[in-house]
């Protein structure tokens, strides 16, 4: 089961990654920002298959070996899990440095060929396009929160119920693998770190429906598109990661109060439903905001280059930019969004939570 489990995240965790770059934003290629109409570039075609190529055969080998390993050497379920874990590190680290590779090459063609040159480089606003965005509203987000408040407080009323040792995590079995003595705060901890996870969703939804909606000069249409696709889908699927995050927090809360109610499948089956759907709901996701922008660009306008922001964005990862009000924009390589780390808010939305949980564990 655990060398199932592996495979299956590694699986769609590659298919994830060799997909990457045919599901980024059009005129955005390795994190580098190519006029409309150098999109179609060969030499920017070839980088993308190179890429797909290499990701999808170094995978490919890797998988092989681990599950010829697992079959010929019956390892234990803590070495299956140590080394599946760092194949899957060992195919991150390797996208990315492939990433950094054909970052370096764009960047390098984008210059050698002076793409910019002789092109106007333009802003656009659409001020009625914030009355067709979809987002959810932020006040749905509370509804799990209000759960977890009710789990604390039958924690509460329950407290003579717990057990001595108090469950602090769980086997990929199902099964508790460590445990802390019970406490006041040791009882709700596991409650506090889900309401902390929470506020968390809560504060990046509020933070990218604040953000601006950046559209392109050259394809308006579908870049509109794309932005509201985006927005609408990625509120749906943190909605959705909150809700079974409360769904399987609690659930192993009432275990650990009545360990008599749930035992045996119900324990392992949670878990692994959990990760299924988050990895459908993630996939979709990726799916319909990557195609958003593909089709029918209709609208491709010559002489002019979207604004030219690249000196913002440190390796086409990370974006920093002080004049820039947004707290979150899109990925320039993946699908989702990244922090401005130039708005000093979007610390408080990521970090706050996080330390407060470090501060809960040690209490």
């Amino acid at each position: 089961m655990t060398l199932a489990i592996f495979l299956m995240i590694a699986i769609i965790l590659v298919g994830i990654q060799t997909a990457v770059p045919y599901l980024v934003k059009r005129t955005v290629i390795f994190g580098i920002t190519v006029p409309e109409m150098y999109v179609n570039n060969e030499t920017l075609k070839s980088f993308k298959k190179k890429y797909t190529l290499l990701v999808s055969l170094f995978s490919f080998v890797a998988l092989a070996g681990y599950l010829l390993w697992a079959i010929f050497n019956t390892p234990t379920e803590e070495q299956t899990v140590l080394v599946g874990t760092l194949i899957q590190f060992g195919i991150i680290l390797l996208s990315l440095s492939l990433y950094f590779y054909f970052h370096a090459k764009t960047l390098q063609l984008k210059t050698k060929n002076n793409w910019a040159e002789n092109l106007k480089q333009v802003k656009i606003t659409d001020l009625s396009v914030r009355s067709q965005d979809e987002m959810l509203p932020w006040s749905i987000y509370l509804l799990p929160i209000i759960i977890t408040f009710g789990v604390i407080g039958y924690t509460v009323l329950q407290y003579d119920l717990l057990p001595e040792q108090i469950p602090t995590h769980w086997g990929i079995n199902g099964e508790a693998d460590a445990f802390t003595e019970k406490t006041p705060m040791s009882a709700i901890l596991m409650p506090l770190t889900l309401l902390m996870m929470q506020l968390m969703f809560l504060g990046i939804h509020v933070g990218t429906k604040k953000s601006g909606i950046k559209l392109s000069a050259t394809s308006t249409s579908a870049s509109r598109m794309r932005q509201l696709t985006l927005r609408k889908y990625s509120s749906w699927l943190m909605l959705l990661v909150s809700f079974l995050l409360t769904v399987m927090f609690s659930f192993f809360q009432l275990q650990t109060i009545h360990p008599e109610l749930f035992a045996g499948a119900t324990m392992l089956a949670t878990p692994i439903i959990f990760l299924i759907v988050v990895l459908v709901g993630t996939i979709t996701f990726a799916i319909k905001v990557g195609r958003s922008d593909k089709h029918n660009v209709v609208d491709t306008k010559e002489n002019i280059a979207d604004f030219d922001d690249d000196s913002h964005w440190k390796g086409g990862l990370i974006y920093l930019n002080r004049q820039d009000p947004s707290i979150f924009v899109e990925k320039r390589f993946g699908v989702g969004w990244s922090l401005n780390f130039g708005n000093p808010i979007g610390y408080f939305i990521i970090l706050l939570p996080l330390l407060a949980i470090l501060v809960f564990s040690f209490m």
